[in-house]
């Protein structure tokens, strides 16, 4: 006997309703899934910098947030992800317990001067995919104390273990690594030792003018050159000073932005990359990772170099300075000496960098700091203006960390 047909389903005004609002869910949840969050900057604070003898890490540290998200206007409990690194056995679960917080993501990513960019991309990633709303990147050291207290001594090394065994006991220092590639650059492209000095020059220049930087005094090529030698040809101030001080940055995903109390900071792109630790594995002393980081990051900011206002970079030594500014492509390669001398170039560094401003250990989130300053128009020292008259419209941030071995790229915008 043959099977019934299955009566037919009534079709009515309701089942046609039901049927188009499942329709317009699925196709909402599929652009939901499509279009990651946009993720801005909410809050930049600096911690108290410079010489400051009373206070612990973990006190700079709580400084920094407290100040940052006083900048943004939010509320604490928003916050449910955090980057620290350089502090504490378990970090940065110590961080979060030091100030309070428990959150569900973190990152603890250490990778030297070029942490905090490699972790703001992090950051932005995790927040663009719902994987957090409110991610604070903090850090803090009393780097300058410590030795001044005689809790510690100075680094010359990153130790002797692992790779490293094979250079440290030769006296190859973090400076002489530095000093190497520098002359590798002077003997490849006729780079000056003027040239390199001038980088101090500039860096004094607009220290001079911010009243948070450490040395204010200005001072000349002469003084640069004649100064007493570090590690060939690193005369003193070639080398960044060494302070205390700490920092935040507060980033949010795109919904939190109108509770805010400043203007948005735009994440528009990000870009990081690793190179070598030992010095034989570097395959061109001249030639950083912030060739790769920074490609990556305009392409995925959909800008160019040209493009940028304002660049923030790691000035650890002088020529680290020279050679970023031509891997992130403001100038061909062996032609950043000559590139800092034109009118009209990218401001760089302009709250006087490492080398005059501040540098408390690792120094990256420091150059977010002064980017987000810069676009938002409250730069306390030299604010940079646009040949109109107006503020900047994009920055760029970069890391170096270790002796060019790592390097993490962020470009940031206010449209």
């Amino acid at each position: 006997m043959p099977t019934p047909a299955p009566a037919p389903v009534p079709t009515t005004a309701r089942t046609t309703e039901h049927a188009a609002e499942r329709a317009t869910h699925r196709t909402t949840a599929r652009a939901a899934v499509r279009r990651p969050r946009r993720v801005a900057v909410a809050g930049a604070a600096l911690a108290d910098c410079g010489r400051v003898d009373e206070a612990t890490p973990y006190a700079l540290h709580a400084q920094a947030a407290r100040r940052a998200l006083a900048d943004s206007g939010l509320d604490r409990s928003l916050i449910d992800g955090l980057a620290s690194a350089g502090l504490g056995t378990l970090a940065p679960v110590e961080v979060a317990e030091y100030l309070g917080l428990r959150p569900r993501w973190v990152d603890s990513t250490a990778v030297g001067g070029a942490t905090w960019e490699v972790m703001a991309g992090h950051a932005a990633d995790a927040i663009a995919a719902g994987h957090a709303n409110a991610v604070l990147l903090v850090y803090g050291s009393t780097a300058r104390a410590d030795i001044r207290a005689r809790r510690r001594t100075a680094n010359l090394s990153f130790g002797g273990r692992g790779p490293l065994q094979f250079e440290v006991p030769y006296g190859h220092t973090l400076i002489a690594k530095y000093a190497m590639a520098a002359r590798r650059h002077l003997h490849t492209y006729g780079t000056t030792l003027e040239e390199l000095a001038e980088v101090a020059v500039q860096a004094r220049a607009n220290a001079a003018l911010n009243p948070e930087a450490m040395f204010r005094d200005p001072i000349t090529v002469d003084d640069v050159l004649s100064g007493p030698m570090i590690a060939d040809p690193f005369t003193k101030l070639h080398c960044c000073i060494r302070s205390d001080g700490g920092c935040a940055v507060l980033l949010v995903a795109e919904e939190y932005v109108q509770d805010c109390r400043t203007a948005p900071v735009w994440v528009l792109g990000t870009g990081g990359h690793v190179s070598h630790t030992t010095m034989s594995e570097w395959e061109d002393f001249t030639v950083s990772p912030a060739a790769v980081s920074g490609r990556l990051a305009f392409e995925r900011a959909g800008v160019r170099p040209a493009d940028i206002d304002v660049a923030e970079v790691y000035d650890a030594f002088t020529y680290m300075t020279l050679v970023t500014l031509e891997d992130l492509g403001f100038c061909p390669k062996g032609e950043g000496g000559a590139y800092l001398r034109e009118k009209g170039r990218v401001p760089v560094n302009t709250d006087g960098g490492g080398l005059s401003a501040c540098h408390p250990g690792m120094r990256g989130l420091f150059l977010l700091v002064e980017a987000v300053r810069q676009l938002r128009g409250e730069a306390p020292g030299l604010q940079v203006r646009r040949p109109d008259g107006s503020l900047p419209e994009l920055a760029v941030a970069s890391g170096t960390g270790g002796w060019f071995c790592s390097s993490g790229t962020v470009v940031l915008g206010r449209g």
